[in-house]
């Protein structure tokens, strides 16, 4: 069972690239794309300034996403680059350590999707 409070929380992340644009194909081989790379350097600057260490062992991992617009959009295909970015960024040694994974769009008080200017994640943390 997780503890109460998460061991580390990351807000303002930027909103990742879906999995669409995250990758591309060149020559018979798949890279990641321009995008893809942005992203991940845009989330190793955000980790930077909170001077984390690599959390070692099994870990529960919770993602509240906030919508750029109100275009329809599916969830899941958000989670590799965030994912990736975050282990690049050292927050964990690698993605295969996520043992429960949580992804849900952030709401307002009425239960609708809550929107912000480029939108934006907030990833929190449990050893388990």
């Amino acid at each position: 069972m997780a503890a109460a409070e998460p061991s580390v929380t990351i807000s303002g992340l930027p909103f990742p690239p879906s999995v669409n644009h995250y990758w591309r194909h060149v020559g018979g081989r798949t890279l990641i794309s321009q995008k893809g790379r942005a992203y991940r350097d845009g989330v190793i600057h955000d980790v930077e300034e909170l001077g984390l260490r690599a959390i070692t062992g099994p870990i529960r991992l919770e993602v509240m996403v906030t919508r750029p617009d109100r275009r329809r959009r599916d969830i899941d295909n958000l989670l590799k680059s965030l994912l990736d970015a975050l282990a690049y960024a050292d927050v964990y040694e690698d993605d295969s350590q996520v043992q429960d994974l949580r992804i849900y769009w952030k709401c307002d008080e009425n239960q609708q999707p809550a929107i912000v200017a480029g939108g934006e994640c907030e990833v929190r943390i449990w050893r388990i």
